[in-house]
C-alpha cells in the first residue's frame, strides 16, 4: 500500500480546471498543481489564467465563456490537443443571480442553468469520450453547493439552486453510468467559503453574522480547507467512492 500522502498524488494526470480565474478555482488548480497534475485552467479573464499559470508547473490557460454552448467542449478539446489526454475534470464554474423567483426572468434562469449544469455535462461527456476510448480511468469532480441539497429562502436563488440539486443528481447518474468502465464521478458541496462569488455577503456584517450563526463550526470555511476533498476524490485514494456527495460546510446541512 502507499503511503498516505502518496495516495493523494496525482502525478503526470491531465486536470481540467473551469472557474480558474480566482477564487475557489484558482485554489484548486494550485492543489492540483502541486499534486503532480498537469493543468488546465479555464475561466473568461485571460490575464487572470496566464497570471496563475505562470506560477504553476504544467499549465495551459485557456480563456472560454461556459455560457455559451459553442465553447463548452473547448476546455476538454485544448487539453487533449496540449497533452495527448484528459485524466480529471473539476466543473467548479458557476454563476449566480439573487432575486426573488417571482422576479427572475426565464432568460436569466436559463443561463444560470447553462453555466452550472449544462456546461459540467459537455464537458464530463467530452472528457469520457476521451477516457472510455483510451480504455483508460479517470475523476470527474463536480463543485456542487450546500444550496443544492437544502433550501435557504432568505438568499433567493431559485435558478442557482436548482442547477446545483440538478448537478448533484447528474452526479449520480454519469457515476451509474462510468463507474464500471472506469470513470469515478463524485461531487463537493461547498458551504460558505470567503471567496470571490461571496465578497458581497462577507462584507455586510449581518451577513456575516448570519452564516456563522447558521453553521454548527460557528465560521466561514477558508479556500484551503477544501484542498484535501478535492484530492481525495481527483486520486487513487478515493479509488473505491463514486456517485457520493461530500458536504465540506461546517455542520450546515446537519440542521
Amino acid at each position: 500500500m502507499p503511503a498516505p500522502e502518496a495516495a493523494f498524488r496525482v502525478d503526470g494526470k491531465v486536470a481540467v480546471v473551469t472557474g480558474a480565474s480566482a477564487g475557489l478555482g484558482a485554489r484548486m488548480a494550485r492543489a492540483l498543481s502541486e499534486a503532480g497534475a498537469k493543468v488546465v485552467l479555464t475561466a473568461r479573464r485571460l490575464d487572470r489564467l496566464e497570471a496563475l499559470a505562470g506560477e504553476l508547473g504544467e499549465a495551459l490557460p485557456v480563456a472560454c465563456d461556459l455560457a455559451d454552448v459553442g465553447q463548452m467542449e473547448l476546455p476538454v478539446r485544448r487539453a487533449i490537443d496540449a497533452f495527448g489526454q484528459v485524466d480529471i475534470v473539476v466543473n467548479n464554474a458557476a454563476m449566480e443571480a439573487t432575486a426573488p423567483a417571482e422576479e427572475e426572468s426565464t432568460e436569466n434562469f436559463q443561463r444560470v442553468l447553462n453555466v452550472n449544469l449544462l456546461a459540467p455535462f459537455v464537458l464530463s461527456r467530452t472528457a469520457a469520450q476521451d477516457i472510455l476510448a483510451r480504455e483508460a480511468t479517470g475523476s470527474i469532480i463536480n463543485i456542487a453547493s450546500i444550496l443544492g441539497l437544502v433550501g435557504v429562502g432568505q438568499i433567493p436563488q431559485a435558478a442557482y439552486t436548482a442547477s446545483k440539486g440538478g448537478l448533484i443528481n447528474l452526479t449520480r447518474e454519469l457515476s451509474a453510468q462510468w463507474s464500471r468502465r472506469g470513470i469515478r464521478v463524485n461531487a463537493i458541496a461547498p458551504g460558505f467559503f470567503r471567496s470571490e462569488m461571496t465578497t458581497q455577503l462577507l462584507s455586510d456584517e449581518a451577513g456575516r453574522k448570519w452564516v456563522t450563526r447558521r453553521t454548527p463550526m460557528n465560521r466561514w470555511g477558508e479556500p484551503e480547507e477544501l484542498d484535501g476533498p478535492l484530492l481525495f476524490l481527483a486520486s487513487d485514494a478515493s479509488s473505491y467512492v463514486t456517485g457520493a456527495t461530500l458536504s465540506v460546510d461546517g455542520g450546515w446541512v446537519t440542521i
